[in-house]
This record gives C-alpha cells, structure tokens and sequence, in this order.
C-alpha cells in the first residue's frame, strides 16, 4: 500500500480533523520522498518511531516540540497565517499585536 493510502484511524470531518490529516500525509509522503525509514527519522529528529508512526496516522494530541523536530528533519516548515478565527477584536478589528499581522508583513506594525 503506498504511503498516500494509510489510513490515518481518524474518522474527524471537522476541519481541525482535515488539517493533522494533511499534516501527517505531508510528513509521510516527505518520509518516502527522502527514503527513510520512521526509525531513522526518529533518531535524527531525537524522539521514538512509535512518536513519528502516530503523527504519521493522524493523532490530534502530540507535542508540538517534536512534531516541530520531525518537521525540520524533514525539510518541512509550519507556517501560521490569518485564518477563519473564532473571536474577533473589540470592534471587529483585528488586535494590532495578533500573530498574523506580524506573519503577513514580515514584523511589527
């Protein structure tokens, strides 16, 4: 079976859902572009193949320093941008300090 058709045992359809599955079918397909094994990415990005088995299927709950370890092993960046958010500002402006800001621009206003 080919890395893209593992299934990741996650049957969310929420979009939160569809966003780790997109993230662990990058890194699976990543992991196979380079022709490496989990134990061997585990070992360069300092933590366990059964860590890197379960981000590659899907899991919601992972610690954020290792998936951030694998990612750079793997030549794979996370990026935050401006998205649909669930609070708005006072106003309906968004907070000159938000995080998206800073990311589209490049710094500070």
């Amino acid at each position: 079976m080919a890395a893209q058709e593992l299934d990741t045992g996650s049957d969310d359809q929420t979009p939160e859902g569809r966003r780790v599955r997109e993230l662990a079918a990058a890194v699976r397909r990543r992991r196979a572009e380079l022709g490496l094994r989990q134990t061997e990415v585990a070992d360069l990005a300092g933590c366990s193949a059964r860590f890197l088995h379960t981000l590659e299927h899907g899991k919601t709950s992972l610690r954020l320093d290792k998936v951030l370890d694998v990612l750079e092993v793997l030549g794979l960046g996370l990026d935050v941008v401006p998205g649909r958010g669930r609070i708005e500002a006072v106003g309906g402006e968004p907070d000159a300090g938000a995080v998206g800001d800073a990311a589209s621009d490049g710094g500070p206003s």
